[in-house]
């Protein structure tokens, strides 16, 4: 291979790494997935969920293996939304779980941590809990104009990889409070994914 040759290759690959970068820009701006985030939070980085109308936006810090994360994801108020990462699988088994729900006594917007152990979840089994990894923050809230909610968590990534199985969901049943069930149409059931925080890389 010729050095005119690999040199076209490495330009190319250029363009389309920034071709790319700026469609994640456009797709992820704050005006389409529902403006600006409360707080005055920013993220380095995001990508649109293949599925459930959802956005996912992070920030990464290598020294200590830290992640900031907004989850956004279109829902009726009185739905719910989840957002976890998965040690030691895809899919739900071994999920590590935010929920954000409306709280039964008041309304307002709750989430929750729990860690989702069998396929056979009683409503009993959703309960805040700590998780296998460290949790430094967490929030949730909710967005009546843009109907969607949002949650906000600062986690330490498992084992320190940047690559993790991460799982997302929603639905509007619920059983003794808490979120419980979901439908099992397509979407639903394949709604989770491997990524990459370093690399913005989803499989």
């Amino acid at each position: 291979m010729s050095k005119l040759t690999i040199f076209l290759l490495v330009l190319l690959f250029l363009q389309k790494q920034q071709l790319r970068s700026q469609a994640q820009q456009i797709i992820c701006a704050g005006e389409a997935v529902g403006g600006a985030f409360s707080g005055g939070r920013s993220y380095t980085s995001c990508i649109p969920l293949p599925y459930l109308d959802a956005v996912l936006f992070w920030t990464y810090y290598p020294s200590s293996a830290a992640l900031d994360v907004a989850y956004r994801a279109r829902q009726s108020a009185a739905g719910w939304v989840a957002w976890a990462i998965n040690p030691t699988g895809q899919g739900m088994v071994g999920a590590n779980a935010f929920l954000a729900f409306p709280d039964a006594a008041t309304g307002a917007s709750t989430v929750i941590t729990t860690q989702l152990r069998s396929f056979s979840v009683q409503p009993s089994d959703i309960r805040d809990e700590a998780l296998t990894f460290a949790v430094y923050g967490r929030e949730a809230e909710y967005s009546a104009d843009g109907g969607y909610y949002t949650i906000y968590a600062t986690v330490e990534l498992p084992g320190n990889r940047t690559t993790q199985n991460t799982v997302w969901q929603a639905s509007t049943t619920f059983a003794g409070g808490v979120p419980y069930g979901h439908p099992f149409d397509r979407d639903h059931l394949s709604s989770f994914a491997s990524l990459d925080f370093l690399t913005g890389e989803l499989a």
